[in-house]
């Protein structure tokens, strides 16, 4: 470590340290007071702020909700330092590429701004240039975090999720964003999975002209998909846009596995007649056992299948310790008891995707890092189809294009394959039970085994075995003291009350007493 970086180290933990007391940050961080500090402690934690609102398994929705307002739109670098990383990324002057750059941006956010500009071979593009210095700054910051992070009382959000671990995340998706070549391949590949698309398209990428540090692409000069007035005006159909876009986007997720995680308005314009997605730096993947869970998960919400959802949940999350299967149960069953009666074309995707992350943060599961950006896009998609088709309904359209590649997929000849290896399997194994019941049983009368059984009812079953078990009790008593007190009442047995013996006399007595006493209580209980 050199001696300039301990002097920066100070001089921005005394920044920070202004800003925690600026904000009075002892009596408490409400989510407006959070999204508030990370705005003023700047760029570095603005990205950190939008990548921790897609963690609502880490963070309470509140929070989430809050930091997804987290201003895109950062104080813009000096024209002179744009030039200036453009050249050392070139190696030559910037006037051998463009003819010319606008030096106002159109946008500046806290990674890169864009500048439009014009190629000297006359095209018009946009040009993506990361602020300068700004790897080592957040370096710095992401270091300071992790020393922030020991001090931390255990009392804390610090109980509830490695932070360390999210953060060496959250660095990772930082790293890949402020590599701009990593941008430009998923254009590429996004580009490739949507050719035969005829309504999607995306920006034209200059491979030659891009760099770690610069990114060229078309400029886009469409309609913003969020501008109804101006695409009612151009004769665009908005429910069919709508429609498009949905499906598109249930396309990326649940054929592709790799879909745009950041899809606000301001990434998605519609151009002759088509929907371009723009600014990958963000982009979420899935792998094919993700995309089955997620279908079955559907299908459980669908048929109001509380075990499927269970299987489901248990299949994708990933476990500190062993999750209590009965707390689980209980929460899903409540999730749906919530949405049981909602028709499929009332359902909020976006809505039923964050109560069930929040039945997982209960039960200490965490997502893995392609659902958490999936649960921020579907957000982001609701938000948009609410803007400009809102009587359009995600699962409804999902749930067509599910049911379309369903049959279109369907292979006879692989599902054959399939079953008849479950059938082969299940066969293997049905053969080894006589078997392992006989070692079962000779260790258990050797002594070397044992049998323990760990019974879990609900309140209302407990209450009914308890009143049940009483009656029967109570009964037993009512019948003993009415045969006992018979019996004495054929004898001369003395004393005697009205001619009969007064022990038998007191057994009627006490018969009827606990009669009355099961009579009442049944009465009064309703039951």
């Amino acid at each position: 470590m050199s001696k300039r970086e301990p002097i920066e180290y100070n001089s921005r933990l005394k920044e920070i340290t202004a800003v925690l007391r600026k904000h009075n940050i002892t009596r408490g961080v409400t989510p407006k007071k959070l999204r508030l500090i990370i705005e003023d402690l700047g760029p570095t934690f603005i990205k950190l702020g939008q990548i921790m609102s897609m963690h609502s398994d880490i963070l309470p929705k509140r929070y989430c909700d809050e930091l997804m307002k987290l201003r895109s739109e950062v104080t813009p670098m000096p024209f002179e330092e744009v030039i200036e990383v453009i050249e050392e990324s070139y190696g030559r002057s910037w006037k051998r590429v463009f003819s010319e750059i606008d030096p106002i941006p159109q946008g500046s956010a806290s990674i890169a701004q864009v500048h439009r500009a014009v190629l000297r071979t006359g095209e018009e593009v946009v040009v993506k240039v990361q602020r300068k210095g700004i790897y080592e700054t957040m370096a710095r910051d992401i270091a300071l975090l992790h020393k922030a992070v020991k001090l931390l009382p255990p009392v804390s959000i610090k109980g509830m999720a490695d932070l360390d671990l999210v953060l060496d995340e959250m660095w990772s998706v930082t790293r890949d964003e402020m590599n701009f070549l990593t941008e430009a391949s998923n254009m590429e590949e996004f580009a490739r999975r949507n050719k035969d698309v005829n309504y999607v398209g995306t920006p034209i990428l200059y491979q030659q002209f891009t760099t770690v540090h610069v990114l060229v692409m078309e400029y886009i000069d469409g309609c913003g998909i969020d501008d109804k007035e101006a695409l009612l005006e151009n004769g665009y159909d908005l429910r069919e846009i709508g429609t498009k876009l949905v499906d598109n986007y249930i396309k990326q997720v649940m054929d592709d596995g790799f879909f745009h995680a950041d899809p606000h308005s301001g990434n998605v314009k519609i151009r002759e007649g088509k929907i371009i997605w723009i600014d990958m730096g963000m982009m979420g993947r899935l792998t094919e056992h993700d995309r089955e869970v997620i279908g079955k998960a559907v299908q459980g919400i669908a048929l109001n299948d509380v075990g499927m959802i269970l299987n489901a949940v248990l299949a994708i999350g990933e476990f500190k310790e062993k999750p209590d299967q009965k707390q689980l149960y209980e929460g899903i069953s409540a999730l749906l008891t919530k949405y049981g009666n909602t028709g499929i074309g009332n359902i909020n995707v976006a809505e039923v995707m964050s109560d069930l992350m929040d039945v997982m943060k209960d039960n200490k599961i965490k997502m893995p890092h392609g659902l958490t950006m999936l649960a921020r896009g579907l957000t982001h998609m609701e938000g948009v189809l609410a803007d400009i088709a809102p009587d359009i309904n995600m699962v409804e359209i999902a749930t067509s294009h599910m049911a379309g590649n369903l049959l279109r997929n369907f292979d006879l000849k692989k599902e054959f394959k399939s079953s008849g290896k479950s059938i082969v399997k299940s066969m293997r194994k049905a053969l080894d039970i006589p078997s392992l019941l006989a070692d079962m049983m000779h260790e258990y009368l050797l002594g070397q085994s044992k049998i323990t059984l760990n019974l879990e009812v609900t309140n209302d079953l407990s209450q009914l075995l308890r009143r049940l078990v009483r009656n029967i009790v109570m009964g037993l008593w009512v019948m003993a003291l009415l045969i006992s007190s018979s019996i004495i009442c054929t004898t001369d047995m003395k004393p005697k009350i009205f001619g009969i013996p007064a022990l038998g006399a007191f057994g009627y007595v006490m018969a009827f007493i606990i009669v009355m006493y099961v009579f009442v209580k049944h009465m009064l209980s309703r039951k």
